[in-house]
């Protein structure tokens, strides 16, 4: 298992986001990325989306400057262009110059993973303003389903750089300070708040899916306020940062919020009175979440307004703009937990078990990082005889252990007779030497 070290950069022109370096193509050429936990490709801008009427940071908004296009590039093999076929149900859109490529995850020469003949897909579309790394074990099929285009974790796995089809992130949050946390094959336990965590298992589409239960805000401009009076279910997918909820619910955040809704761009944003009196009343949200819409186990999730705090800029709005991170869903397809979410919380995903976690992030400073690798379910053959030396290394461990208190315990034994024995040749003599005396 490794981490994968975050760039220490914030970007996004929805909020501030802790972005990851990957490289791409040869010679590489990095890019600013975030993860895709519903996309198994990796994509990168082209210089095709940013026009000259364009802000003069466009490329570096996009988390790449300057441009390179991917088929100048040596390494480069292109397939087509295809529709990204992504976010659909939240009216994304674009097409994608798909292709093969070298990746390679961090910086040159950092020693990490680089991977031959990887699906990359160019994009100029604005609907995804950063880069996207892909975390999604399914293979990408063009034509047919005759020829799949294995993924990058799936590589991964397959070479065994990971143990297993796994990973835990949490997104990070600027106003704590805090990077965003990505390991694969592997969680950190250092990460988890202690007895907060919630176990669900996959669908069988491998999507994350969970119950919303309910919704509720304290210290609002309207106290404490109840704002999902019915439970959903919802997909986790922190391609998007928004959170999609039903329009009733959406609603019920507007009064408690000051929220103005703007049917131009479907946001809500705060005016500045509005923003400056919920920065001082630092309301929380409590997500209240599970594996169905009601009972079972559960988990509390909370956040401190500063989650809800984002700015939106080019080219949802030509000037950075206060807004808050909800979105009306039409229908249930829509209904979306986005990467505001994990701000605050901390997901592991095991996709080989069919299982995923939910826990509140802790947030502790000086705690050090306790990595426990993920088991895959069926291991390869040194795998196994990797986990045989570790069992016997763990076996002679136990038996010298054992063999060590059979010894002390023998010893003790023994140490307890033989001062017994000498307690009673001692008494004897005292008796002796009494009877004497007499």
């Amino acid at each position: 298992p490794f981490s994968f070290a975050s760039s220490q950069v914030w970007d996004g022109n929805n909020g501030k986001w802790s972005s990851f370096v990957i490289r791409i193509g040869t010679p590489a050429q990095a890019f600013l990325v975030l993860v895709s936990t519903s996309s198994q490709e990796t994509w990168v801008p082209l210089d095709d989306g940013c026009l000259p009427t364009d802000p003069a940071d466009c490329g570096e908004q996009r988390g790449v400057e300057p441009f390179q296009n991917g088929p100048s590039n040596g390494t480069w093999s292109s397939i087509g262009l295809y529709q990204l076929g992504l976010e659909e149900s939240q009216n994304y859109t674009g097409n994608g110059m798909y292709g093969h490529e070298t990746v390679g995850i961090r910086i040159q020469n950092s020693g990490w993973p680089t991977l031959d003949h990887q699906i990359v897909a160019g994009i100029a579309t604005k609907d995804f303003m950063s880069g996207l790394f892909g975390l999604g074990p399914k293979p990408t099929n063009f034509t047919d389903f005759n020829e799949p285009q294995p993924s990058f974790m799936w590589t991964l796995r397959k070479q065994s750089i990971i143990p297993s089809l796994s990973y835990a992130y949490s997104a990070g949050a600027v106003y704590r300070k805090t990077q965003a946390a990505l390991i694969l094959g592997s969680f950190d336990t250092s990460q988890i708040q202690e007895n907060q965590t919630l176990r669900l298992t996959l669908d069988p589409t491998l999507n994350l899916m969970i119950g919303l239960q309910g919704i509720q805000a304290s210290n609002t401009l309207s106290g404490v306020v109840s704002l999902l009076l019915t439970g959903i279910m919802s997909f986790l997918d922190f391609t998007v940062l928004e959170i999609w909820l039903p329009i009733a619910a959406c609603e019920a955040f507007e009064t408690p919020f000051g929220l103005q809704y703007d049917i131009t761009t479907d946001r809500y944003i705060v005016n500045g009175t509005t923003h400056a009196m919920l920065q001082e009343l630092n309301p929380s949200v409590t997500f209240k979440l599970g594996q169905t819409t009601y009972g079972g186990p559960t988990i509390n999730i909370v956040f401190p307004y500063a989650a809800f705090d984002l700015q939106a800029s080019f080219p949802i709005y030509p000037n950075s703009t206060n807004y808050f991170p909800i979105r009306k869903a039409h229908n249930e397809s829509q209904f979306v937990i986005g990467r505001t979410f994990l701000q605050e919380a901390y997901l592991v995903v095991d996709f080989e078990h069919s299982n995923f976690s939910i826990s509140q992030r802790n947030f502790s400073v000086g705690k050090l990082p306790e990595l426990v690798s993920i088991s895959p379910l069926h291991p390869t053959l040194e795998e196994k005889k990797k986990l045989d030396r570790q069992s016997l290394i763990g076996i002679v461990i136990a038996a010298c252990i054992a063999f060590a208190l059979l010894l002390g315990g023998a010893y003790f034994w023994f140490h307890r007779r033989m001062q017994k024995k000498q307690r009673s040749q001692l008494a004897a003599k005292r008796q002796s030497d009494i009877q004497r005396q007499a």
